[in-house]
């Protein structure tokens, strides 16, 4: 039985790491526990007293004022579109593209990247890009949403790279027992790019799902806005009960219902992604490589 000796130095080492990683997961739960306490607090109580654990201090009215509006589902069920699209539809294009640019035999590969490369730092910029999406009629659709930003250059480098690190003997066996090309990547290379196409897939999710100004400079209709759009507009535009007397009373009222909100609106758009990502984060591990050669 082997028994690792520790120095002095060793000791006060690991002592001081675990003093800076406790230090970061504290720095990291705080904000996440106070916005979750503050989504359930009275503005008021909150604003003098700060975060309280006391039940008699909570509220459900927050989540209420926003559940009250039928455009949150409408909102939610779009953003999730969305997202599960684009990021389904940007981890297609990715591997598609990619594959084929890990091949050192690929005719064209230098120009192909080099054109690949140039899209990184140069763009045409907002006006360019409602003219055209403008021309191709795609204006107050979905397809704004999903098609303009499906490839993205460096999601297409790291899967490139991926591909390049597997095993060329895998290759090299499929072809000596018949394998065509299409049955090489579809049922050998695909299966062992599964760690970088979820965490692309999981990348595409999130960005999509926090994003609103596309939808806010394309979308026009308001069946098609995404949750983040709509939750922006309901903190922006929160009005004050119809029987408020007084311009003062009703800008209190109106600051009152968009600081209950905030908070809530910020736990119901994280929600999602706080349970998704526990199912994706084995996938985040390259170990599924393990064991697929044999000595």
């Amino acid at each position: 039985m082997n028994t690792q000796i520790y120095t002095k130095f060793d000791k006060r080492m690991l002592v001081l790491n675990k003093i800076l990683l406790a230090f970061f997961v504290l720095i990291t739960l705080l904000p996440l526990v106070y916005i979750l306490v503050a989504s359930f607090m009275d503005p008021q109580i909150l604003v003098s007293q700060g975060i309280s654990f006391n039940p008699k201090d909570w509220t459900i009215e927050g989540y209420q004022r926003v559940f009250s509006d039928d455009s949150i589902l409408r909102g939610f069920l779009n953003s999730f579109f969305y997202s599960f699209s684009f990021a389904f539809l940007t981890v297609a294009v990715t591997v598609l593209t990619a594959y084929p640019l890990s091949k050192p035999n690929l005719v064209g590969k230098k120009w192909i990247n080099i054109f690949l490369i140039i899209t990184m730092f140069f763009g045409g910029g907002l006006v360019p890009t409602y003219l055209l999406i403008k021309d191709l009629g795609m204006l107050n659709t979905v397809w704004a949403i999903l098609l303009p930003g499906a490839v993205n250059v460096w999601n297409i480098i790291l899967a490139r790279t991926y591909f390049q690190g597997l095993p060329e003997e895998l290759v090299e066996a499929a072809t000596i027992d018949g394998a065509s090309d299409w049955q090489v990547f579809w049922k050998i290379m695909l299966p062992l790019a599964k760690p970088i196409m979820f965490v692309l897939f999981l990348y595409a999710f999130v960005g999509q799902w926090n994003s609103y100004f596309d939808a806010m400079i394309y979308i026009k209709d308001p069946n098609l806005e995404p949750l983040q759009l709509v939750l922006r507009k309901i903190l922006i535009q929160s009005e004050p009960a119809k029987d408020m007397i007084g311009a003062q009373a009703a800008m209190n009222e109106l600051k009152r219902l968009a600081e209950m909100i905030k908070y809530a609106t910020i736990v119901i758009s994280s929600l999602p992604l706080i349970v998704m990502y526990p199912f994706f984060q084995k996938y985040f591990d390259k170990g599924i490589m393990a064991g697929s050669l044999k000595g």
